[in-house]
């Protein structure tokens, strides 16, 4: 058994290339750009998921993403931040496509907060600070920033609480909140939250609101996806994707109006016996 293990390894690392140093890039501003974007599940080039989407975000611009199930919204939020692989088109920041950029240099700029919220084992202040060695200053505005530090403060032992594997000790939205405070840590230029609000009550919602029009006051770069419509009153641009395509995309009255329109059709008046047969001639 040993032998085979082995074998498999030295396998493994003859598969494995060696990932090439790359040289460091200037600090993005957060400008994003999507061309013809094809996109399938990792290890699958078939069915694709995302079909030909294309897109601009200025740096420090809010974007709301909206659609029905299955439309492909959180698979283009792990595409836009390197988790899934592009099979034609590209993600591009500041001008430089993803795979230009040092993961370890490019990671420091994104904020990720998946639809499905993933804690570790550890302490609250180590998963806010991504495991990396934390600056508490820099934990803390990463908290007061996603609206739960007094959240942590109530906690048996502060930022200093265990949380247990997958964050068992916590509610659902204490998660997502602190989930929230790790997309968040260190200011990154970009972030992208995949239904931030699913768990959170009023007062997590409000503290989301908050948060957002602070990210934008500060010119970050802010993709939110959601099926909630007042996260959307923060947003600059909305995006409709279906069946992994954009159905629509502009400034967000623009693009709202015309679903509120036609979600809410103006109510029929009564006819008479005349209008029903018709007169005149």
């Amino acid at each position: 058994a040993a032998r085979s293990a082995y074998a498999r390894l030295k396998t493994l690392f003859k598969v494995a290339e060696e990932e090439p140093s790359r040289m460091a890039l200037p600090p993005p501003r957060g400008a994003v750009q999507v061309t013809d974007l094809l996109s399938a599940a990792p290890g699958k080039s078939q069915p694709f998921i995302l079909k030909g989407i294309s897109c601009e975000i200025a740096a420090g611009e809010v974007i709301g993403i909206i659609g029905p199930s299955a439309a492909g919204k959180s698979s283009f939020a792990r595409v836009l931040v390197g988790v899934w692989p592009i099979l034609r088109g590209a993600v591009r920041i500041d001008g430089n496509d993803l795979g230009h950029w040092d993961p370890q240099q490019l990671g420091r700029y994104i904020g990720y907060l998946p639809q499905d919220v993933e804690l570790f084992s550890g302490t609250v202040a180590q998963n806010i600070a991504r495991f990396q060695d934390g600056d508490s200053d820099l934990i803390i505005q990463a908290a007061m920033l996603a609206g739960c530090h007094e959240l942590v403060q109530q906690l048996s032992d502060g930022y200093n609480t265990q949380i247990g594997d997958g964050g068992h000790t916590l509610s659902g939205g204490q998660r997502q909140r602190i989930a929230l405070a790790r997309a968040l840590y260190g200011q990154p230029s970009f972030i992208v939250l995949d239904e931030p609000n699913a768990n959170l009550d009023a007062s997590g919602e409000a503290a989301l609101l908050r948060a957002v029009q602070q990210l934008k006051a500060l010119r970050t770069t802010v993709v939110i996806i959601s099926h909630k419509m007042n996260i959307l009153a923060a947003v600059d641009k909305v995006m409709v994707m279906a069946d992994g395509m954009v159905k629509s995309y502009g400034t967000r009255d623009a693009v709202l109006q015309p679903l509120i329109a036609s979600s809410n059709p103006p109510k029929s008046q009564p006819t008479t016996p005349s209008q029903a047969i018709g007169t005149g001639g």
